[in-house]
């Protein structure tokens, strides 16, 4: 992150400084990967969530488990399978004898980090169970509400829907994640660095924490203090617009995935040293907000290929 004096008063030196070492920290881990990187981040910084899809063996788990030894935050990792249950993800009540009362013995889900590997290889009964925990913060349970760690942040990793043994995710749970990533296969300079280098998992385990929690949160108040212009706002409103009157597309992007494309835009602009958000902040986040939210008409197109089609489309007055 760049340095400048326009950045948000509230962000210190010492914040500013640990977070460009968890930056650093993770893109000596993850190589070649600087973009994705820094959208990981911005899915940190502004509060969302983050899902990581791709084929197997790319880094998606690599990536998240790097992001997570890199914050200083309690982390829990939850291998999504077939026969996962959601009292396993979120807790269970148990009748204890002695005190004749049921105890709540929460599940995983009561970290500040946690990893959901491979979440759509569960079935949707237990893939529903993050629904009131990522929206809300917060899980309800025998009628009585726990609140979740703040920050609360989830890392998804997911393997392409056409592999076998997988369970598409609902689009009332994409429709949490603030972005959706790919990482796609590694250039050859970083290929060769990553097969003449130690093993990551070693790495990871070696990695420092460079953030904590009341830094994160910092970091998140420091977003909200980010101006975005008038002309800026109207942009984000064409982007909206045009999705739901783009050829192809059945239903187009809500008011609630405009507010998350603005507060990533200046969670992007922050990690740039900027106190504004640009132009070239939207754009550079509108595929990974917009993509996995669009429904398009036809099962073979693609939400991606889709939102770049729209943001080509719509001009920067």
């Amino acid at each position: 992150m760049q340095t400048s004096p326009h950045v948000p008063a509230m962000l210190t030196d010492v914040v500013r400084q640990a977070l460009r070492s968890a930056q650093d920290q993770v893109n000596g881990l993850v190589l070649g990967k600087a973009h994705e990187v820094r959208l990981a981040f911005v899915a940190l910084l502004s509060g969302g969530h983050l899902l990581i899809e791709d084929l197997p063996g790319l880094g998606k788990t690599t990536l998240a488990h790097a992001l997570a030894s890199s914050l200083g935050l309690s982390f829990q990792r939850v291998q999504f399978t077939s026969d996962l249950l959601p009292a396993d993800v979120l807790g269970v009540s148990v009748y204890d004898a002695g005190s004749r009362q049921f105890q709540f013995h929460p599940g995983p889900v009561f970290t500040h980090v946690l990893l959901a590997d491979e979440i759509n290889r569960a079935p949707p009964r237990t893939q529903s169970a993050l629904l009131e925990a990522m929206a809300e913060q917060q899980v309800t349970l025998d009628g009585t509400t726990h609140p979740l760690p703040d920050p609360f942040f989830v890392i998804a990793t997911q393997n392409p829907v056409d592999l076998s043994g997988t369970f598409p995710l609902p689009d009332s749970q994409l429709d949490r994640f603030l972005l959706r990533l790919a990482l796609g296969y590694p250039n050859a300079e970083s290929e060769r660095e990553l097969l003449r280098g130690t093993d990551r998992r070693h790495l990871i385990a070696q990695a420092t924490p460079c953030l904590d929690d009341a830094q994160v949160r910092a970091l998140r108040d420091a977003v909200g203090q980010v101006h975005a212009s008038e002309a800026l706002i109207h942009y984000v409103q064409a982007l909206l617009t045009r999705s739901r009157q783009h050829a192809g597309v059945r239903v187009g992007l809500s008011p609630r995935a405009g507010l998350a494309l603005l507060r990533a835009a200046k969670a992007h602009a922050l990690l740039l040293g900027r106190a504004h958000v640009v132009p070239e902040d939207v754009q550079t986040l509108f595929v990974a907000v917009a993509g996995h939210r669009l429904v398009p008409e036809a099962e073979a197109s693609n939400g991606p290929a889709l939102a770049r089609a729209i943001l080509q489309t719509v001009p920067v007055d």
